[in-house]
């Protein structure tokens, strides 16, 4: 399978972040600082420093997002998943936890892939073993919503993790998130100001509208585009 460079895709000007519209920019302020009133479950890691201070909060009507009261309030990092297909490729060669397969991969035959690849598809890993966003109404391959480098990205729910560590995502969202900051399979972005928002209802998944099979990234990012931005114009703090 052939795949587009992001670093052509930049130097060409076609990976383009989408401007964070107001509703979704208030939310952003109003929710970092402060503390989460409906924690859905509590007690997970942002993976690095080890403070389990992170929750899955129900704060905003209609969605699940990852949230920490400590130091004032603050969201979560995005370290680098490359699970699914191909998982040792291009810059996911020096990551040392790769899986071959994603969460999701038996819903995946339906729109003509085996798996997601991580060097593709934008997913978010969202879920622990002690917690399962399906009991409260998100759908699995739904569209997500990711303010990063104050931009919003819009991303798949991909994969779940087994243990108590948050905030990862494959590493072609990391890399349209923070496009000059080195990522590769063995290193992500390490401040906790990453937003992550999972949508609840069958309305939230874009099932044959979004573009599957593409092998490239900006393609796909499109193609899910539409959906997430009636999902964010829906949003009310």
């Amino acid at each position: 399978m052939r795949y587009t460079s992001l670093a052509a895709l930049l130097s060409a000007g076609l990976v383009s972040a989408y401007d964070v519209p107001d509703n979704l920019r208030q939310i952003y302020e109003n929710h970092k600082s402060g503390k989460c009133d409906n924690k859905l479950a509590s007690g997970f890691t942002d993976g690095i420093n080890g403070e389990s201070s992170f929750s899955y909060c129900g704060d905003i009507d209609g969605t699940i997002f990852l949230h920490s009261s400590s130091n004032g309030g603050q969201y979560d990092n995005m370290d680098v998943d490359c699970d699914g297909a191909n998982n040792t490729d291009g810059d996911c060669a020096n990551d040392q936890t790769g899986q071959s397969q994603t969460a999701f991969m038996d819903s995946l035959s339906q729109y003509g892939i085996d798996d997601l690849d991580a060097n593709v598809h934008p997913y978010v890993v969202f879920g622990n073993t002690d917690f399962d966003p399906q009991e409260y109404g998100m759908e699995p391959l739904s569209v997500m919503a990711v303010v990063c480098g104050d931009q919003l990205y819009y991303g798949i729910w991909g994969d779940t993790n087994g243990e108590d560590s948050t905030g990862e995502a494959s590493i072609s969202l990391a890399q349209l998130c923070y496009p000059d900051d080195g990522i590769t399979g063995d290193n992500g972005h390490g401040d906790d100001d990453v937003l992550y928002i999972g949508f609840t209802g069958k309305d939230a998944v874009p099932g044959d509208e979004a573009d599957w099979t593409t092998d490239d990234t900006e393609t796909f990012e499109e193609s899910i585009k539409e959906l997430g931005d009636k999902l964010v114009a829906g949003l009310r703090d």
